[in-house]
């Protein structure tokens, strides 16, 4: 199925997953054990705000394929949490369906490279040790 098939609220349910996934790996392989800071850290990263900053500093470097993705579901409308204005909840949502799309169509080293900018990762690896 090509992506254009799903709707941007699957997406994003999706890249919620895909985006989880890739922080939980990124917190272990940091040497982090503690489940209770495990957690702690990676709601840093998932939350609306967070995810907000981190699209942020990876739209100038998106294809105009990945920019269409994000606009899918910054476009999507749904109750937007307290936590979170407008704005920063949708360009969370968009990023959650860009990396659901880069995760459906295989490009994980795509996906990595923009999550390593996104997080900053190299820089967190200092930061969490």
């Amino acid at each position: 199925m090509s992506v254009n098939e799903f709707s941007p609220a699957a997406l994003a349910y999706l890249g919620d997953a895909v985006i989880e996934l890739m922080v939980r790996k990124h917190l272990v392989l940091s040497g982090i054990s503690d489940a209770g800071k495990l957690n702690e850290r990676s709601r840093s990263y998932v939350c609306a705000i967070a995810q907000s900053e981190a699209m942020e500093k990876i739209m100038p470097l998106l294809t105009e394929e990945e920019l269409t993705f994000f606009k899918w579901g910054r476009n999507l409308h749904t109750a937007v949490p307290k936590s979170a204005s407008v704005g920063q909840y949708r360009r969370a949502t968009g990023m959650e369906t860009l990396f659901a799309c880069l995760y459906l169509g295989g490009k994980q080293e795509r996906m990595n490279s923009l999550f390593n900018i996104a997080f900053n990762v190299d820089k967190n690896k200092e930061e969490l040790k």
